[in-house]
């Protein structure tokens, strides 16, 4: 362990001695494909019980109408952060006349990639925007990719904690400026080490052969079953090349050194023209294919496994927002939907994070240049197809050692972490979740593992296994008691939201093509 992060932690312990790391605010987004009973997509749009995808606080669409996306209020329990994902869950369930959800991120049968429809977010220039947005998308990518399915997890530290650890650092900066330095701290870390995620947690080994015939490949897959595509060592093919991928985007020189070096290297890249996205044409006979011909279209097209993120006040681009006050929180997008429970995520799972997190923010974070940061993508994609290979190789600031050392060595960071982290709590449930994950480990009960060792001890396809799963968690999650709303709260939303998207539709005082010019000038500022 380096010496920074020993005294660091030792002066923690003894700084947060009354409160521990107390207040942590946290966040869930879970993203779910509507099924039908054989497994194939749902057909239809999204159900107007669960209200306007564009207003809804709670329940939205992501990429197509059959793609749910749960989002949980910020809370700073983890239990009450599951239990509400829990009662989204049961609600939104009760009104999917007999649909299931897809429990795993990589997707069920893909017939034509042009039957997936595109999330409608009603006549509004906001919402048009939106819409427009996922056809650029399509032609850019094909919608295959675009319907994998994932868990977002949003962190905060409490203000407290950064008062104490400025001040056991000995920082002058305004505190806002030094949280915000911090965090970009953080967010290389988790571009040197974050692929532990998808070691522990990555879900997605195998996948149906359909999602071939619409995203080509060059990974060497073996076949199971009648129709599973699988790599033996693999953890998350979701996070591999296979999943997102941008010849585009690979080229990017984003700058995660500083906010403003960062704000200003996405700038660089949602204004800089492609000429592969050109030939897609912008609007053609009338009708929009893509927002603009650029690398990116907008800042969200960006593909990360980890982003600096702040509420934006309105007529902000998240850009403006980080450039004006900072980082409020972060956003980690390399988590795989869990199978092997309901709601796609464990209270287990976001204990381990935490110590990760924590552990990533108070290790030796040095600048990190362009080479370093395509090494550390390289790792993560050799981590996704052939994690558990033994004796695989990943070179990290400079150390070229097998991922077992690397592991090992992170492990006993995140074990201090995890003290920290259970400071004045009544069970050690950060140090306990850590363990068992390291457990795990030496067990090869991983859950990529895990899955691969169903899918060949049953001899069963991944889709059959998925369907199963569906059935079950259906069931489960109906039979679920509503803890924090009432199923009248969920109606008194469902409506509140067709209000909400009918004011926005009033308000709209020019077009579409007006309204575009104006985001993009207003984008520039």
């Amino acid at each position: 362990m380096t010496q920074q992060i020993t005294t660091r932690l030792t002066q923690l312990s003894a700084a947060l001695a009354d409160t521990g790391v107390l207040g942590i605010k946290r966040g869930i987004e879970r993203e779910a494909l509507r099924i039908c009973e054989q497994g194939k997509f749902a057909t239809n749009d999204h159900p107007k019980a669960l209200g306007a995808a564009l207003t809804h606080p709670l329940i939205t669409t992501d990429y197509a109408e059959t793609l749910l996306e749960f989002i949980t209020p910020v809370s700073d329990s983890v239990e009450q952060l599951l239990s509400r994902l829990k009662d989204i869950h049961h609600a939104t369930l009760k009104h999917l006349d007999g649909q299931r959800l897809w429990p795993l991120s990589m997707p069920c049968y893909i017939g034509n990639e042009q039957d997936i429809v595109l999330a409608k977010f009603g006549d509004s220039n906001i919402g048009k925007m939106k819409h427009v947005y996922r056809q650029g998308l399509r032609h850019r990518y094909g919608s295959a990719m675009q319907v994998i399915s994932g868990v977002h997890y949003n962190f905060s530290l409490p203000q407290s904690f950064w008062q104490q650890l400025q001040q056991v650092e000995g920082n002058q900066q305004p505190l806002s400026d030094y949280i915000s330095q911090r965090y970009m701290d953080l967010i290389r870390n988790f571009y040197r080490y974050g692929w532990l995620v998808a070691y522990l947690f990555g879900a997605s080994p195998a996948l149906c052969q359909s999602f071939l015939n619409a995203a080509e490949s060059q990974l060497p897959f073996e076949r199971m079953g009648k129709g599973t595509l699988y790599l033996p060592y693999a953890t998350s093919l979701r996070l591999s090349d296979l999943g997102y991928t941008s010849s585009a985007q690979s080229a990017l020189q984003i700058n995660y050194n500083s906010v403003s070096e960062y704000v200003n290297s996405v700038r660089t890249a949602v204004n800089s023209h492609s000429e592969e996205f050109a030939k897609i044409g912008v609007k053609v006979d009338g009708e929009y294919r893509q927002l603009n011909a650029n690398i990116l279209q907008i800042e969200n097209e960006l593909y990360a496994p980890i982003r600096a993120k702040r509420v934006a006040k309105s007529n902000q681009t998240p850009s403006q927002a980080l450039a004006a006050e900072g980082i409020e929180y972060i956003e980690i997008r390399a988590l795989d939907v869990n199978p092997f429970c309901a709601e796609g995520v464990t209270e287990h799972q976001v204990r381990v994070i935490d110590s990760l997190l924590l552990a990533c923010l108070l290790m030796d974070s040095p600048q990190m240049c362009q080479s370093e940061l395509q090494l550390s993508r390289s790792n993560f994609n050799r981590v996704a197809i052939e994690g558990r290979k033994p004796g695989l190789l990943l070179d990290i600031a400079g150390q070229t050692r097998p991922l077992s050392e690397h592991v090992e060595q992170l492990f006993e960071y995140m074990r201090s972490a995890a003290e920290l982290l259970d400071l004045h709590r009544p069970q050690a449930d950060f140090s306990v979740a850590l363990e068992e994950a390291i457990s795990s480990v030496s067990n090869n009960t991983t859950y990529s593992a895990k899955i691969l060792e169903l899918l060949k001890s049953k001899a069963q396809d991944n889709s059959s296994l998925g369907l199963q799963w569906a059935a079950q968690y259906r069931e489960e999650m109906l039979g679920h008691k509503l803890i924090n709303w009432q199923n009248q709260d969920f109606t008194e939303m469902a409506e509140q939201s067709f209000i909400d998207q009918a004011a926005i539709e009033a308000s709209d005082d020019i077009d579409f093509d007006g309204f575009l010019v104006k985001y993009f000038e207003n984008a520039k500022k």
